[in-house]
């Protein structure tokens, strides 16, 4: 079983759910757990009936909501073992350090740190990274209308004292209202649809989905994606 962190201020489900897919489509079983305060998956998620902690299925991807830490996942689904005997991904979700902590991101195979350059995204997806007890690498995933170094600049000297190693490479998500609409459009009829998302988003989602799998190839995962829209 794969852990993957995505860490962060910035709302970032939809995001995560649409990997999520493009990874159900390439034949895994993925599990998201929306471990943020706000819990936006409770509301961007059809559910028939919602409780303080639940697992429901949304396009063939499992979202859990409520779940203070990993074992009250176990306890709903009743698995008494490791959740690797239900799931091959488990895509985390948080923007705070105890979620960070219970859901065992430290050790997670990858982590994210996705962020706009507002002051709240920056500094509040920061705050999830108090305490570390050793040095993880993050890879940044960052929204802007333009990519400026001093922005880039200014998240490096707030993370300064932070146990953070960035990763060398960022990845690059243009903040476009059109993509915006489709988020907002696909929340509003309860689907996943990336026929109308901006060829810069999509190449986005094509990235961090091939590095999660690491051993199935770019091309493989724009097939998903042409599956994905051609079901749209």
């Amino acid at each position: 079983m794969k852990r993957i962190g995505f860490i962060g201020g910035y709302d970032k489900t939809d995001l995560i759910i649409y990997i999520a897919k493009i990874l159900t489509v390439l034949g895994n079983r993925v599990l998201v757990i929306d471990a943020t305060v706000s819990q936006k998956a409770r509301y961007v998620v059809p559910v028939i009936n919602p409780t303080l902690m639940y697992v429901t299925e949304y396009e063939d991807v499992d979202i859990a909501v409520g779940f203070k830490n990993e074992d009250d996942v176990k306890k709903y689904l009743g698995i008494s073992g490791n959740l690797d005997s239900e799931y091959d991904i488990i895509l985390v979700d948080t923007d705070n350090a105890e979620g960070f902590q219970r859901f065992y991101l430290e050790e997670a195979e990858k982590n994210y740190f996705v962020t706009s350059f507002d002051a709240y995204s920056l500094k509040k997806g920061l705050e999830a990274l108090i305490g570390l007890k050793s040095a993880i690498t993050l890879t940044k995933v960052l929204f802007s209308k333009e990519m400026l170094k001093e922005e880039d600049d200014y998240l490096n000297f707030l993370s300064l004292g932070y146990k953070i190693i960035w990763n060398d490479y960022r990845i690059y998500f243009p903040i476009e209202n059109g993509d915006l609409s489709v988020i907002y459009e696909n929340q509003r009829v309860a689907k996943i649809k990336f026929k109308k998302l901006s060829v810069q988003y999509k190449d986005g989602l094509a990235y961090i989905t091939d590095e999660i799998l690491g051993n199935v190839g770019e091309s493989m995962v724009r097939k998903a994606i042409k599956t994905i829209e051609k079901g749209a």
